[in-house]
């Protein structure tokens, strides 16, 4: 079965082929802190080095998690993107007090798209300028949710579970109101840059879905649950997990690039 209509990006010329999704736990309250911090000063910093800050969000369960995605042009750019970024000014001017707001900040997860056209495709989105930030309009629009569900699966079965994925789930997902954005799986070559961990023993498949607000998630989560469909599914790959699944429910940032199109994060 083919994707739904615009389920999903038509071509992944303008994704991004190596994608790191990050979770940082912050110490209490600071949350707020380090997204400005982020918002203000950390993002044309980094795409000026090489790389595509896909998007930044709260994590509306964990109130002191920050999460956000970064994408680079292959694991070779990423390591000549990162030395630039972090041997550079702009990083030793705001590293201190970045730093100051966390607890840990090695909780990475190194992906690639899952088949070919399943990476995020941003083209026609427009990050909000920094001098817009402080308009109330800048936030009082977002109201729409990225959600980012993390299978861990037993060790080389991302393939297979992938394409179960694509021709099983996705009809149903789409069925039920998600909009289907990307689809990811561990990028399991070396870390090119070491100075910044990454959980390389993990096997994961991911999926990220858009969703007009909170909301509409629950009730998407609800009419998922009393399908039969969705339940005889959940059954038959039950046995390629190696443990449950993790959901991040997330709401992007004034200045988040994934979130601004209205509507259709």
């Amino acid at each position: 079965m083919n994707l739904p209509l615009n389920a999903m990006p038509k071509s992944d010329l303008l994704a991004s082929p190596v994608v790191e999704l990050r979770q940082y736990t912050l110490k209490p309250g600071r949350r707020e802190t380090l997204i400005g911090i982020f918002d203000n000063h950390l993002i044309e910093g980094q795409e000026t080095a090489g790389m595509t800050i896909i998007g930044q969000f709260r994590d509306l369960d964990r109130p002191d998690m920050f999460v956000w995605l970064r994408g680079f042009d292959g694991m070779i750019a990423r390591k000549h993107a990162l030395a630039a970024f972090y041997d550079g000014p702009v990083w030793a001017a705001w590293r201190d007090a970045a730093n100051a707001t966390m607890i840990d900040s090695d909780d990475v997860l190194l992906l690639k798209p899952a088949w070919p056209g399943a990476g995020l495709d941003l083209s026609g989105l427009q990050r909000v300028p920094q001098m817009d930030l402080q308009k109330p309009s800048a936030s009082s629009a977002l109201q729409a949710i990225v959600v980012i569900k993390i299978h861990h699966l037993r060790p080389g079965l991302e393939a297979r579970f992938a394409k179960e994925f694509q021709t099983a789930a996705l009809p149903v997902l789409a069925a039920f109101g998600a909009r289907p954005l990307a689809a990811f799986v561990t990028e399991h070559a070396e870390n090119s840059f070491p100075r910044l961990p990454v959980r390389a023993s993990e096997n994961v498949f991911i999926s990220v879905t858009g969703f007009d607000s909170a909301e509409a998630h629950a009730r998407h989560e609800a009419a998922l649950a009393a399908s039969l469909d969705w339940q005889a599914l959940q059954q038959t790959v039950q046995r390629e997990f190696a443990r449950p699944a993790e959901v991040l429910r997330l709401l992007p940032t004034a200045r988040s690039l994934l979130g601004q199109h209205p509507i259709s994060v």
